[in-house]
């Protein structure tokens, strides 16, 4: 009867949790418990189901002096590995000896584990890319202090390095601000209404100097009336400067951007009437093992002409975060030598 009721207490627990008696025998368990360790665990003894050192070091201790203890149990679910933090404890009345059974639980830590990487990786990304700048100036200074102090040339030429260092900073850091306030608005609906044609309109303009020098003319292809949507406009003008700026930088070889706005009554992606607005260049194209991670902080497929270019590694996850708020999508597709083709996908407010 004991086990019976112990198996439907479990049932109920919301973690995946199992009992274990003197006998060193698993009793009772319930379904996401066998699901995680196996399901022909019941009546097995605890070692050869569990096998993870520190987790069996954990029950043999508990089970011996009846102190509470947690330990960490590794998995995997099949797409990627899994942590979970394990509690031992002792549970009196049931069992065959007055000694009572160990609950042991186990709560899915991957979620955290896997934000405290990400916080890790992005304060150690952001410490090595403003290392860098810096170890330049402090050099630059020690040198103008020392060895160039009357060297009027060289202290031209090392100031010049010095302001393109600084600027790279002055990025990193402007990015790193807007990247911070896209990230607290993720979760608050736009409310104003803007033109989406008003919007690209005016970004080509401001990025005309820029396409100018590089020898880059732009194509654009609307529909003959306005787009309307419910958009934080200064937002999607970011969104597009960032993609443009880079099709312009990286994609420039090919001579012309192409920037082409596609309305649709019913677009599949978001189940109600949407507007493409695809960013095509012609240039040498990204290799396709790189376009999953493209949104990914501090990424690069080129990380040494991205740096040349004056890239921060944040723009396009600034664009990802912006898409996500305007509940729209981001699609890249690309081939070597065939050029690249950035498509933002979003709600429209009407179709004209």
């Amino acid at each position: 009867m004991n086990d019976e009721i112990l198996n439907a207490l479990l049932a109920a627990v919301p973690l995946p949790s199992l009992a274990i008696d003197g006998s060193e025998r698993i009793i009772a368990a319930n379904t996401d418990a066998l699901t995680l360790i196996g399901q022909q665990a019941r009546g097995q003894n605890y070692v050869t189901m569990l096998r993870q050192p520190a987790l069996l070091e954990a029950i043999e201790a508990t089970l011996t002096d009846g102190i509470a203890r947690a330990t960490q149990y590794l998995s995997n679910d099949g797409a990627q590995d899994t942590t979970f933090r394990v509690s031992c404890r002792t549970v009196r009345g049931f069992g065959q000896d007055a000694a009572g059974v160990v609950l042991v639980t186990f709560e899915d830590m991957t979620d955290k584990e896997q934000a405290s990487q990400m916080r890790r990786d992005f304060v150690a990304n952001v410490s090595h890319e403003l290392r860098t700048p810096l170890t330049a100036l402090m050099g630059f200074i020690e040198t103008l202090r020392g060895p160039a102090r009357n060297d009027p040339e060289a202290g031209a030429r090392f100031l010049d390095i010095m302001k393109t260092e600084a600027e790279r900073m002055n990025r990193l850091v402007g990015d790193l601000m807007s990247l911070n306030r896209v990230e607290g608005d993720e979760c608050v609906r736009p409310t104003q209404s803007v033109v989406l044609n008003d919007i690209l309109n005016s970004t080509l303009h401001t990025l005309q100097s820029l396409a100018s020098k590089a020898e880059v003319t732009f194509e654009t292809e609307y529909p003959e009336n306005p787009v309307y949507m419910i958009a934080d406009g200064d937002q999607l003008k970011q969104v597009f400067t960032n993609i443009i700026m880079n099709a312009i930088k990286y994609g420039g070889s090919g001579g012309c951007v192409t920037v082409r706005v596609i309305e649709s009554v019913r677009e599949p992606v978001l189940r109600a009437p949407g507007v493409r607005i695809q960013i095509i260049d012609y240039g040498a194209g990204i290799d396709p093992i790189h376009l999953p991670r493209l949104t990914e902080r501090f990424y690069r497929a080129d990380d040494h002409r991205s740096k040349e270019l004056g890239g921060t590694g944040l723009g396009l996850a600034i664009v990802k975060h912006i898409i996500n708020r305007h509940r729209g999508r981001l699609r890249v597709e690309s081939e070597l030598g065939q050029g690249t083709t950035f498509t933002v996908i979003l709600p429209i407010q009407e179709i004209s």
